[in-house]
């Protein structure tokens, strides 16, 4: 591993330290999911099912699951004092809008790696064979090939590029992964939401009714 880095030349340099920065990204990233999709769901159930008998109990139990996305969402439009049921969809929709933007944010670090990644490798290929080619006079081309030091000098330059590609394909795995687990998120905010919009509807209507 060693002589291959040293093979590859400075660009190894920037790629490790690029592959340090998407690692510690995916470490990130695990963690936080981690720790959502284990209280997610029983959060949200747990909310609801209170809500449908006391919505001011709901929202303080909301506000003490503010660590939890979903409990953040539900408790916005549970906090407000008595709004009228279009004011309480736009606060779910502005919260969901909030925490779905929010777990992207460590995304930002995993798609610069993406992207930078194949073009260091790139970089140090050319680079790579500039030096080799560099060094060589046109009367020592035949022998340079013939020995293979030549080859060797190419296979050594492309080092680069097979690093850069296995950085990017790694972390683009791992961003592929929590996208999905992002999208999953919104269809959970989704379908939450619409429960507790429809648990205050029927408490609104039931409010308008008795004055």
């Amino acid at each position: 591993m060693i002589e291959l880095f040293k093979a590859g030349g400075l660009v190894m340099y920037p790629l490790a330290l690029l592959s340090v920065f998407a690692l510690a990204g995916i470490m990130e990233r695990l963690i936080f999911w981690f720790g959502i999709l284990r209280l997610e769901q029983k959060t949200a159930e747990n909310i609801l099912t209170i809500a449908r008998q006391d919505l001011k109990l709901a929202a303080q139990v909301a506000e003490h699951s503010a660590k939890v996305p979903v409990g953040r969402f539900l408790h916005a439009p549970l906090a407000l004092e008595d709004p009228d049921p279009e004011l309480f969809c736009l606060a779910l929709e502005s919260s969901a809008d909030e925490e779905l933007a929010g777990m992207l944010k460590g995304e930002k670090l995993l798609e610069a790696s993406i992207t930078l990644a194949p073009l260091l490798g790139l970089l140090g290929t050319v680079t790579g064979l500039i030096i080799s080619f560099g060094s060589l006079k046109v009367g020592d081309v035949a022998a340079n090939t013939k020995s293979g030091s030549l080859t060797q000098g190419i296979g050594e330059a492309l080092i680069t590029t097979a690093t850069g590609l296995i950085i990017a394909i790694f972390t683009s795995a791992f961003h592929r992964l929590f996208l999905a687990l992002q999208d999953q998120q919104a269809k959970l905010f989704m379908k939450f939401g619409n429960q507790l919009e429809l648990v205050y509807r029927q408490h609104w209507q039931r409010i308008q009714t008795r004055s």
